[in-house]
């Protein structure tokens, strides 16, 4: 792996990972879980934010403390990054949300956009693409296409599972782009799913199977 993508290790994120994982899990424990899975990631993610100082008045005296100095713009890929997004905003409350839809063709595997709709001012923040399974990459490199089309040039990738084929897709369209994982799994089925992955994070976010 070259030094744009990382692979997070932790043991509560391993934990959660398996919790997510075991196909008995309930819809209403997968939505949990993930949201905290998000949470835990969030403090890697944010490690290079930059910061900027500013003068607080404390109960004793005043001092130069540091806040962060950028807008943070969270973009979940519809519809199962929208099970990423509140455990990041619980960190960061002032960041921006923008939404993009974008779904699977099954028969060629190609993504194919619906929606997209970002707030104004959105090529000045720096923007985290949430979508919880980097498989084919297919989707995550059309909606970084046109994000940059769109002037965006400070794009992270948040993914919960990672395919060594996505990864390796991802990194050939976009190698200016730092993706983050919680986890590389073996490989991708003859179906574009991740092995052994979780099934189909969308269907049991939301109880659609």
């Amino acid at each position: 792996m070259n030094s744009h993508i990382t692979i997070l290790k932790h043991p509560l994120i391993e934990h959660k990972l398996a919790i997510l994982r075991n196909k008995d899990t309930s819809n209403q424990l997968f939505r949990a879980t993930l949201n905290e899975l998000s949470y835990l990631l969030v403090y890697e993610i944010t490690r290079d934010l930059a910061l900027q100082p500013v003068q607080i008045q404390t109960p004793l005296a005043t001092c130069t403390a540091r806040q962060l100095a950028e807008q943070i713009l969270l973009i979940p890929i519809l519809r199962a990054g929208l099970g990423m997004m509140d455990g990041i905003l619980d960190l960061i409350p002032t960041a921006r949300v923008g939404h993009i839809g974008v779904y699977r063709d099954e028969k060629t595997l190609q993504p194919v956009e619906y929606y997209c709709k970002l707030p104004p001012g959105a090529e000045k923040m720096r923007a985290f693409l949430l979508d919880p399974m980097l498989a084919t990459g297919g989707s995550i490199i059309h909606v970084a296409s046109l994000l940059k089309k769109r002037g965006l040039s400070r794009i992270t990738v948040v993914s919960i599972l990672a395919a060594p084929e996505g990864l390796t897709a991802l990194q050939a369209a976009h190698p200016d782009i730092q993706i983050y994982s919680a986890m590389l799994d073996e490989r991708l089925d003859e179906h574009g799913y991740i092995l052994p992955g979780l099934g189909d994070c969308g269907d049991r976010l939301f109880g659609t199977v």
